[in-house]
């Protein structure tokens, strides 16, 4: 088990600030954070490299916050491989087996094992020049593996990666943890990433961690405004909260929407874009009492999905759809439509921080594009497929 007290680190101008978590012996955990957020700065803390100015890190319910990293029996690999470029395949996965105190006659065994475990048992002898970006990553994962660390942490080693090669090393990673159990604890900024391999979630921002906790409930039950938009959110927006009768009622520009909280006055709400049902004005939308009216403003082809910005009277709202039904429903941008959601699909919290990304929209003059907030570039016409 990994568990985390009130981890603190300056750094310069940055500082960790009061860390607390934990992750179960044998669980992977993830933690997401945008780039200069602290993600590095905390594993490299908690192997050992950095000696925090506050709280303590234990591994198994061990104190091991003054112990050097050697004694930490912890495996790291960083975005880069870093191996080393003079020595073969064999003999970087071999590199840390001496300093941790392994045997001579044992090296080549675990080495062998770990080898084929990651598929790379070919390669063994070849120099690490010429590898690939995911072959190079997985010599680097062999070398930490083959320490046989209690705890392995992961600093974003798939993000140098293609989309094929990310995918499938993902996959990997996956059914490795599956296989051996090792205590796993990734960072990194990537949703996908933190949903195939993460069954605790963590959100940092500006070296606090916001949230920790299941993956369900950090992404379907966000704290806070940056917690929501970072997970994938999106459709986030401030109001206030008003009981009428046995109901709570979130007054926005667009008008109330239903929902289910014990919350009142201001408050922050957000709904995941697919969970809305979108469909012509003129229609009865489909999927919920909550029905909002709007102008189709972008469409944007996601490969399986289709994404939409539909404007109301004072939000911006983004809706997923699968692109057999965009196919089925023809609609076009600049078209009336209404979108429709159930009072479960909106999870309500307390506002005490203006989003990340405001749900608002800058429009240039003069040209066929329009720039979000997001800083995408979406062209105002529809898709063909």
């Amino acid at each position: 088990m990994v568990r985390v007290v009130g981890l603190s680190k300056r750094l310069g101008d940055f500082r960790l600030r009061d860390v607390t978590f934990e992750v179960p012996r044998g669980d992977s955990a993830v933690i997401l954070g945008p780039t200069g957020c602290g993600k590095t700065v905390l594993l490299e803390t908690l192997v050992g490299i950095n000696r925090p100015d506050g709280g303590g890190v234990w591994l198994d319910g061990q104190d091991v916050t003054r112990w050097p990293p050697e004694r930490r029996g912890i495996g790291f690999v960083y975005q880069r491989s870093m191996l080393f470029p003079n020595l073969s395949v064999r003999r970087n996965v071999a590199y840390g087996l001496r300093y941790h105190g392994v045997p001579a006659d044992q090296r080549d065994p675990r080495v062998e094992r770990v080898a084929q475990l990651l598929g790379i048992g070919p390669l063994l002898e070849r120099g690490v020049e010429g590898l690939s970006g995911g072959e190079m990553q997985k010599v680097a994962l062999a070398r930490a593996l083959a320490i046989e660390p209690r705890v392995l942490l992961l600093d974003e080693p798939l993000e140098p990666l293609d989309p094929l090669t990310k995918e499938t090393l993902r996959s990997e990673l996956a059914a490795l943890h599956r296989q051996l159990g090792t205590t796993i604890l990734h960072v990194t900024h990537d949703q996908e990433t933190a949903r195939v391999l993460g069954k605790s979630i963590g959100v940092m921002c500006d070296g606090r961690l916001l949230q920790f906790g299941p993956k369900e409930e950090v992404f379907d039950r966000p704290g806070s405004a940056f917690v929501a938009q970072f997970v994938g959110t999106e459709n986030v927006f401030a109001g206030r909260a008003v009981r009428d009768g046995s109901r709570v009622r979130i007054e926005l520009g667009c008008g109330a929407v239903a929902a289910h909280t014990s919350l009142t006055g201001r408050v922050g709400m957000c709904v995941r874009p697919e969970l809305i049902t979108l469909a012509p004005a003129q229609t009865t939308a489909e999927g919920g009492e909550n029905r909002v009216e709007g102008a189709v403003n972008a469409i944007s082809d996601r490969g399986a999905l289709v994404r939409y910005h539909v404007l109301t009277r004072q939000e911006r709202f983004v809706v997923l759809q699968a692109k057999k039904d965009y196919a089925a429903a023809g609609l076009a941008v600049g078209q009336r439509v209404a979108l429709s959601f159930p009072p479960s699909a909106v999870h309500v919290f307390p506002w005490d921080e203006e989003p990340a990304t405001p749900n608002t929209l800058k429009f240039r003059g003069g040209d066929s594009s329009t720039d979000f907030t997001d800083g995408h570039r979406w062209e105002k016409r529809p898709i063909r497929f």
